[in-house]
């Protein structure tokens, strides 16, 4: 019985995560697409910023791929976090409506 009283991303009082949908789930698709487009935008303008100041062509690409990897880990933190936690929650529903099946405990 205790089991079923707890939802993964509640608390004690029931009340659910500020990021979850209509169902109190994160909604990982949201958060992933953001994370996405925010990459592909930061490459985006690395690559732009360096043909501007002169770096032609094919150089000019490959650098503003590799730099756009650490400034991105940089820029986008929170939506990171927010996606990883999204999917941790995600696994965890999943995996406690497997052993409800299984019709077994799942600590």
């Amino acid at each position: 019985m205790a089991e079923q009283d707890r939802t993964p991303q509640g608390n004690a009082t029931g009340a659910t995560a500020p990021a979850g949908g209509a169902s109190g789930e994160p909604k990982v698709v949201q958060w992933l697409l953001l994370y996405t487009l925010g990459r592909l935008a930061i490459a985006a303008a690395l690559v732009a910023l360096l043909w501007v100041l002169g770096l032609p062509g094919t150089p000019g690409f490959l650098f503003g791929v590799l730099l756009a990897m650490p400034v991105s880990y940089l820029a986008l933190g929170r939506v990171r976090q927010q996606l990883t936690t999204a999917l941790v929650v995600r696994a965890e529903r999943k995996e406690a409506l497997r052993a409800e099946l299984r019709g077994t405990d799942t600590d």
